[in-house]
């Protein structure tokens, strides 16, 4: 998919023979195993939904307790109950989440925290349309889960990923960077939705072992940046 669409859109053969190379050599993890749903902790009832690609659902670690949904949902139920569910795919992208999230959940919920747009970044999506397709997303979210508010993470630095070479690395790394800036200036519009940076470390050793996505350090960072943001903006206090 990468490589076709590298040459789609007129860049050099050599970064297509690149991404055909990548995607040969990095090997195949699975997601992470586990429960995707539950009921933790005391005090006030916090419904939580988590909807994202491959890193929202743990491809790295081997348990969804390492993952970002138990390195999120780990703090927070030391505040609060939270009553949670996970929705997430390998491959997903921003424009397929709604029709998946359909399939796979229904119900009433808080607060979102979303994972998605490696997958747009390596498929070269316009920045603009990406944007539109989130603004959609999150128009779902509030009219169909009756959800408040949004917890968007950022889109990683890709150009750092140790699994890209140079210069398919400055290639995606450049457009995630758009993709950021695009985001970025949308969420300024968008009531009670918050762009949450994790201040991805991806060094090989924060890394999993196919370069591509986190390790367990790296999940828990995630998980600890998100929940105190989470937090703040809701004020839930010390129980």
């Amino acid at each position: 998919m990468l490589a076709a669409r590298l040459l789609q859109v007129g860049l050099s053969p050599v970064l297509a023979l690149q991404a055909l190379m990548v995607i040969a050599r990095t090997p195949k993890l699975p997601e992470a195993g586990g429960v995707r749903c539950g009921r933790v902790g005391c005090g006030p009832v916090l419904r939580l939904l988590i909807v994202g690609d491959s890193s929202a659902a743990g491809v790295g670690v081997r348990d969804q307790s390492e993952a970002l949904s138990g390195q999120l949902i780990a703090p927070l139920s030391r505040h609060c109950t939270v009553d949670w569910h996970l929705v997430a795919m390998t491959g997903m992208t921003t424009r397929a989440m709604p029709e998946h999230l359909r399939r796979s959940c229904q119900g009433d919920f808080d607060v979102a925290v979303t994972a998605l747009g490696v997958n747009d970044v390596t498929r070269l999506v316009n920045p603009d349309k990406w944007v539109a397709q989130t603004r959609a997303f999150h128009q779902m979210l509030r009219r169909d889960y009756g959800i408040e508010h949004i917890f968007v993470t950022s889109v990683p630095p890709m150009g750092r990923f140790p699994a890209l070479p140079f210069p398919l690395s400055g290639v995606l790394g450049a457009h995630a960077e758009a993709m950021r800036s695009a985001l970025d200036e949308e969420l300024k519009t968008q009531e009670a939705c918050r762009l949450v940076d994790p201040g991805f470390q991806l060094d090989p050793e924060m890394m999993a072992r196919d370069g591509f996505h986190p390790g367990p350090a790296l999940y828990a960072r995630w998980g600890e940046v998100m929940a105190r943001q989470i937090r703040d903006d809701l004020a839930i206090k010390d129980q």
